[in-house]
Formats: structure tokens, C-alpha cells, sequence
């Protein structure tokens, strides 16, 4: 069954997370920061991941607004930052992360060739809408869905079953996309075709399944659904 509908994750895929630290430690009198900022935003991210999935196995869901300050929270202190201003601006720049410089584009052919696009994220509906507002890409969008609607971040099923309650796609009509290993192996668990985005060339999750492609950017998506 050929694919209909093209799901994206939205933070690492389309959107450069680590972009907040980078631009702050731009900034005059952040010396320290320009340093640091490359451990303090994989630590911030890592966390911001962990955090995500410790509160899916416990029950205690909250907004991806809260698990993202709790987790530059604890990279900032590793990093001996202690800064309340700076804290502030980090937070402030992560409403205004650049997309990818292949997004529009790729995007946009997807649209022309007929396929519904979507983002399915962890991130809050607010999050989410200043991010794809600030990268001038909503009219390539068919839906933003967020896991605020059900309860439990990814990768909980009941997340990937919002795509085919959107759309009434079945699994195999749809191809997800994202630069998390794990998942893009849980999306292909479920029964998506799926790619990962694997920018940072690391090695693949040891997990019960496997992306179906590996990509090292968005470029060739629309290509790869073609061909699906």
C-alpha cells in the first residue's frame, strides 16, 4: 500500500534544538557560555528526552514546557552556569529555533506530489505553534499534533495512533520521520514505514525494531516516499 501521508517529529528534526546554546553564547558577556554550549545543549536535550520517558512509565504526565526548563535546569548546573538571566534568554530562544535549511523546501515538495504532511511531537500545542510560525512553514502543514491531546509522551502507542485518527491512514500509508533513533524504531514497531535522520552518524538503538531507512538529512524524503 503506497504512502499517503508524510509524519514528522518536530525537535531534532525539523527544528535545530541545539540552536538556543549556540545563539546565547553568541551574545556579548557570555564568555563562559561560548565554552560550554555545546555540552550544555546535549545535556539539556538529553534530559529533556529522559525526563520524557521517566514520566510515561510513571503515569506523571506535564506539559513538554515543564520536562524542557527541568532539563536545562540540571544542564546548566553541570555546566556551572547560575544565571537566572541566561536562563531566561535560553528559554526565551528555544520559542524561535531555526528549521533545518532543508525543511522548506523539502516540505514543499512533498505538498506538491500529494502527500498530507504532519508534525506528531512531545511538544506542547504553544510550543509547537511558535516554532512552525517562527519557521514560516504552517501552510505546509496539514496538522500539528501534539501528545498534550493523550496524555503520555512518545513512545507510547496511543501517540502514533493519533496520525491514523487524523488522517484514516492505516500504518503502512504512512511514512514518519524523525532524528530520534528510538523513535523512529518504535514508530516502525507499530507498523509506520519510518526513516531516521541520523545527522550525528551514531550507531542504531538496540531495540525490538529497526527504522526502515537511515538518512543523514531531510532532503531525500520526498524521493524515498515515491518509492515506497
Amino acid at each position: 500500500m503506497p504512502v499517503t501521508t508524510c509524519v514528522f517529529d518536530a525537535y531534532g528534526t525539523l527544528f535545530d534544538v541545539a540552536a538556543a546554546a549556540r545563539i546565547a553564547a553568541e551574545q556579548p558577556g557570555q564568555e563562559h557560555l561560548a565554552k560550554v554550549w555545546p555540552r550544555l545543549a546535549a545535556d539539556w536535550r538529553t534530559k529533556q528526552l529522559q525526563y520524557t520517558w521517566l514520566r510515561a512509565v510513571t503515569g506523571e504526565h506535564i506539559p513538554f514546557w515543564q520536562v524542557t526548563q527541568d532539563g536545562l535546569d540540571w544542564a546548566m548546573e553541570a555546566s556551572g552556569l547560575d544565571d537566572p538571566v541566561l536562563r531566561e534568554t535560553l528559554l526565551a530562544l528555544y520559542w524561535e529555533l531555526p528549521a533545518y535549511p532543508e525543511v522548506p523546501e523539502m516540505l514543499k515538495a512533498l505538498k506538491d506530489n500529494g502527500y498530507s504532511t504532519a508534525i506528531l511531537s512531545n511538544g506542547s500545542p504553544d510550543m509547537l505553534d511558535g516554532a512552525v510560525d517562527f519557521a514560516d512553514i504552517r501552510a505546509l502543514l496539514d496538522a500539528v499534533l501534539s501528545v498534550e491531546d493523550v496524555g503520555i509522551f512518545k513512545p507510547a502507542a496511543k501517540v502514533y495512533d493519533m496520525v491514523g485518527t487524523r488522517f484514516g491512514t492505516t500504518p503502512e500509508q504512512v511514512l514518519f520521520v524523525s532524528s530520534n533513533g528510538w523513535d523512529a524504531a518504535a514508530a516502525a514497531g507499530y507498523g509506520f514505514q519510518t526513516v531516521w535522520v541520523n545527522r550525528a552518524g551514531e550507531p542504531q538503538d538496540r531495540l525490538a525494531a529497526r527504522p526502515g531507512h537511515v538518512l543523514s538529512d531531510l532532503s531525500t524524503v520526498p524521493e524515498l516516499a515515491k518509492a515506497l
